[in-house]
């Protein structure tokens, strides 16, 4: 496979926290009852961004692997209307995020696509630029999962 070092770098891309905290990393030792909060002048809770974060990978995700897909209503589909958490939602979504993010990295690893190649019922889009839009659409809103814990006074560093 004369392409392993780039999907092996795309898969570490996918998943990386060399430069800054993972998305893990952000939620770790959040207190549950922070995770619905909007602090003064955010326009989000941290599960607002996490369901969010959930939602769009999803959707990126199933655009790439489902000749059936239909795209979504933005912004209305991307962002849920609560910003708290249902009972058993934060759960669901952190696994679910999980879930995609391992499904999109096997997505990368598999021979039998072309990374280059345009992904047949798209409009130009790559496998290689949906997986790079997958990495820094978390890089972005992870920052502000740290953001938002800053300004509720519950960031460690």
């Amino acid at each position: 496979m004369k392409d392993a070092a780039l999907r092996a770098q795309v898969v570490s891309v996918l998943g990386w926290h060399d430069a800054h905290v993972d998305f893990d990393g952000a939620l770790d030792g959040l207190p549950e009852a922070l995770r619905g909060r909007v602090p003064t002048g955010s326009p989000y809770s941290i599960w607002q961004i996490v369901e969010h974060l959930r939602i769009a990978q999803h959707d990126i995700l199933d655009f790439c692997v489902n000749p059936s897909y239909e795209e979504m209503r933005w912004p209305d589909d991307y962002w849920p209307g609560s910003p708290a958490p249902a009972a058993g939602a934060w759960d669901a979504a952190v696994s679910a995020y999980h879930a995609d993010l391992a499904a999109m990295q096997a997505l990368m690893q598999d021979e039998r696509i072309d990374l280059f190649a345009k992904i047949p019922h798209g409009s130009g889009q790559t496998y290689l630029r949906e997986a790079l839009l997958v990495a820094d659409h978390a890089a972005y809103h992870v920052g502000q999962i740290v953001l938002v814990r800053r300004m509720l006074g519950d960031w460690k560093s």
